[in-house]
């Protein structure tokens, strides 16, 4: 038998992987051009694939709707979570992150998570994520480059945030941010594993 808390942390687990697992991108994709994102472009299905097939205006409602997978998924959690338990948002937000990267609607396939992890972390982390998102307007106004700008925020944030949270959140940002680098080991070997055939 589950303890409460056991019981607590699976519902966590299984509502935050279902939520990831909509497949935003694809379902945009399909509706704006009738096309599968993993199958044009870089492969991944997540906004900046969506950018460069849909246009900028088409993939807005893939920003929009991949950041809310993670933050719904982390407000399950935090709701859940009984006082002074703040570990639940991290995994809500973890299980979205693996859903929307494997998502069961969209035969596990699916993208690199950063913007469900940026959704879960306005939640579980949010006032070092506001400073990140500041820094990133603010690098953006200078650079002109959203990617150089998002690159920026995505390395301040467990900066900011051990500075203010500490280390024990911190290192639960860190877990979190490893499997999106993870992911992209895996896209980069697929990609060695594709070349080879389209030479």
């Amino acid at each position: 038998m589950l303890s409460p808390m056991g019981i607590t942390v699976a519902v966590t687990v299984v509502v935050g992987y279902l939520i990831g697992s909509v497949p935003i991108a694809n379902l945009v994709a399909a509706r704006r051009a009738k096309v599968d994102l993993r199958d044009v472009g870089d492969g991944n299905p997540g906004f900046w694939n969506a950018r460069e097939t849909l246009g900028r205006k088409a993939a807005i409602p893939v920003f929009v709707g991949d950041s809310l997978k993670g933050l719904a998924a982390a407000l399950v959690g935090a709701t859940l979570a009984g006082p002074g338990v703040w570990g639940l948002a991290y995994v809500g937000c973890g299980a979205a992150m693996i859903g929307h990267s494997f998502p069961v609607f969209a035969r596990f396939r699916g993208g690199r998570s950063i913007l469900a992890f940026a959704g879960g972390a306005a939640v579980f982390t949010t006032i070092p994520f506001l400073i990140a998102i500041g820094l990133l307007f603010a690098t953006f106004a200078i650079s002109r480059s959203f990617a150089v700008a998002s690159r920026v925020a995505f390395v301040a944030l467990p900066i900011v945030q051990i500075i203010v949270e500490g280390p024990y959140r911190t290192a639960a940002t860190g877990v979190l941010m490893t499997f999106i680098g993870l992911r992209f080991a895996m896209a980069a070997v697929a990609d060695r594993r594709r070349a080879p055939r389209q030479a």
